[in-house]
C-alpha cells in the first residue's frame, strides 16, 4: 500500500487541520471526476438496524464531515453510513487554532475544534439538495450539539431548533452531549438535564431514530443511568463513545502531550475503554436499544469483536487518517 508511505513522507508533515481539509477536498474531487467508481465492486452484507438498511456494519463517525460536503463520496469509499456534524443551531467558527494535533506514536488525535460548522439552516439546505440529487447515498446520520453562545439553561430549545431543521433530511439523529470542547456541555449528560433535551429532539424527529452519544469518561453507574433513560424514552439507541479527556497510557512524550493542551483524545488508546463501555451497556439494555460502538477501531478483527460484544454498528474516524481512503472498504 502506498498510503502509509504518503502519510509518513507528506501528510504527516502538514498541519493536521490543513491536511484534513485537503484530504476531504481530494475525496470530493475524486468522486466528482468519477474516480471512486473505478474502485473494485464491493460485496456487501446488508445490516438491518433501527429500521434502516446498511451496506455493512462500519461507518464514519461524526467530526470528519461536519457540514455534509462529502457524504456521497465517503459512501463511495466504503462507509455504510456517514454521521455528519456536529451541527449546531447557530453557525460558529469553533475554537482558536491550532486545535487539531496528531499523536503518531499512539495512532491518535487530540482535537478541540469546538463544533465549527455552518449552522443547522445551511446544512439542512445542503442535505435537502443532496436528497433530491437521486444519487446513491450511504445512510446519513445527523449529529447535533449545543451552540456555544447559548446558555446551558436554554439548551433544550437550541437542540429543538437543530432537530426541527435537520431531522427531515436525516436517516437518524444523534444527540451529542459528550464533546469535551464546548464549555459545560458534558453536564447535560446528567439525566435530569438530558431528559428534556431528548424529549424535544424526539418530538421534532417525527419518528426518525434518535440516539444519544455518551463520553467514555462517565462513571459506569452514570452510563447506566443514561441507558435507563434512553430505554424509558424509547430512543433508538446509544452511541458509545465520544473522545476522552484522559491522557493515560500514551506512548507520546508527556511534555509534548501537555503542550498540545486541552481537547478530546481519539484513536487507538480508546479501544479498551470503548469496548468495556459497549459490554456494560449491552448487559444493561439487552436487545431494547441499538448500540453504535466507536473508539479505537482500526482492524476488521476489532469490528468483529465489537459486533460479538453486542454492537449493532461500528464507527471510526481517526483510523481514516492513519490508514487511508480504502480503509472502510477493507473493514466492511
Amino acid at each position: 500500500m502506498l498510503y502509509p508511505i504518503i502519510f509518513r513522507l507528506v501528510l504527516s508533515r502538514l498541519d493536521p487541520e490543513f491536511a484534513h481539509h485537503a484530504g476531504k477536498f481530494a475525496i470530493r474531487m475524486a468522486s466528482s471526476l468519477g474516480m471512486t467508481k473505478l474502485l473494485p465492486k464491493r460485496i456487501t452484507k446488508k445490516v438491518e438496524v433501527m429500521g434502516l438498511s446498511f451496506d455493512g456494519p462500519f461507518g464514519l463517525a461524526a467530526g470528519f464531515d461536519k457540514n455534509a460536503l462529502a457524504v456521497r463520496a465517503l459512501g463511495e469509499l466504503g462507509f455504510s453510513h456517514v454521521e455528519i456534524g456536529t451541527v449546531t443551531a447557530i453557525a460558529q467558527p469553533g475554537n482558536p487554532k491550532p486545535r487539531l494535533f496528531r499523536l503518531k506514536a499512539d495512532r491518535a488525535l487530540i482535537n478541540r475544534m469546538g463544533f465549527n460548522n455552518d449552522g443547522a439552516d445551511v446544512v439542512a439546505k445542503r442535505l435537502e439538495k443532496l436528497r433530491h440529487s437521486k444519487t446513491k447515498l450511504p445512510v446519513i446520520g445527523v449529529n447535533i450539539g449545543k451552540s456555544k453562545v447559548v446558555e446551558l439553561a436554554d439548551a433544550v430549545e437550541d437542540y429543538r431548533t437543530s432537530a426541527r431543521l435537520l431531522a427531515p433530511y436525516a436517516d437518524y439523529v444523534a444527540v451529542n452531549v459528550s464533546s469535551p470542547n464546548t464549555p459545560g456541555l458534558r453536564a447535560l449528560q446528567e439525566t435530569k438535564a438530558l431528559k428534556p433535551i431528548l424529549e424535544a429532539v424526539l418530538e421534532q424527529a417525527k419518528g426518525r431514530p434518535v440516539l444519544v452519544k455518551i463520553a467514555p469518561d462517565l462513571l459506569d453507574e452514570d452510563i447506566l443511568d443514561v441507558c435507563r433513560l434512553a430505554v424509558k424514552l424509547k430512543l433508538a439507541g446509544v452511541i458509545a463513545t465520544n473522545t476522552t479527556i484522559s491522557r493515560d497510557g500514551l506512548v507520546t512524550d508527556k511534555t509534548k502531550v501537555a503542550q498540545m493542551g486541552a481537547g478530546g483524545l481519539s484513536g487507538a488508546p480508546l479501544n479498551e475503554r470503548s469496548l468495556d463501555v459497549l459490554r456494560l451497556i449491552r448487559s444493561e439494555v439487552g436487545k431494547s436499544l441499538a448500540i453504535i460502538s466507536v473508539g479505537g477501531i482500526e482492524t476488521k478483527e476489532q469490528v468483529n469483536q465489537r459486533i460479538s460484544a453486542g454492537a449493532d454498528l461500528v464507527q471510526g474516524y481517526t483510523g481514516f487518517v492513519y490508514f487511508g481512503p480504502l480503509w472502510a472498504r477493507k473493514l466492511n
